[in-house]
């Protein structure tokens, strides 16, 4: 009798520069939206070291405890690759090459700066964009 193996989870790593916002939050969808098919990871190019307050109020309206994350270098990840996709966002050539089968780019803003109502707005885009992303992955 052949053992039903379920299927491999897909590894995703997102990037961002201090790991404190927008990669945190991309890490926290994932999850939320990939439930067992995924294994999600974020780090930043030159992380700060903490995960921005305004992020943790952001994601606790949507019930999601982002206070539970710590902000990560890319050699805390490395052990981790490689990755089915790498999602940079904002470190231009501050990123660097991890392996991985696919590689994406999303411009968006970094929102550490913006009030409540626009950080949200930043929060909500993320949504939509790792929404489509595992719409894509989870069909390969």
């Amino acid at each position: 009798m052949m053992e039903n193996n379920p299927p491999a989870k897909k590894k995703i790593l997102f990037v961002c520069v201090e790991n404190s916002n927008r990669s945190q939050m991309s890490q926290a969808f994932a999850r939320i939206l990939g439930g067992d098919k995924v294994e999600a990871f974020s780090a930043g190019s030159h992380p700060s070291g903490i995960v921005n307050p305004k992020a943790i109020v952001a994601m606790k309206e949507l019930n999601y405890d982002l206070s539970q994350h710590d902000s990560k270098s890319l050699k805390e990840v490395e052990p981790f690759a490689p990755f089915d996709a790498v999602v940079t966002m904002g470190c231009g050539d501050a990123c660097p090459w991890m392996p991985a089968r696919q590689f994406i780019d999303w411009q968006i803003p970094d929102p550490k700066h913006l009030e409540p109502e626009a950080f949200n707005t930043v929060r909500d885009l993320i949504a939509e964009k790792v929404k489509a992303l595992l719409a894509s992955i989870l069909a390969s």
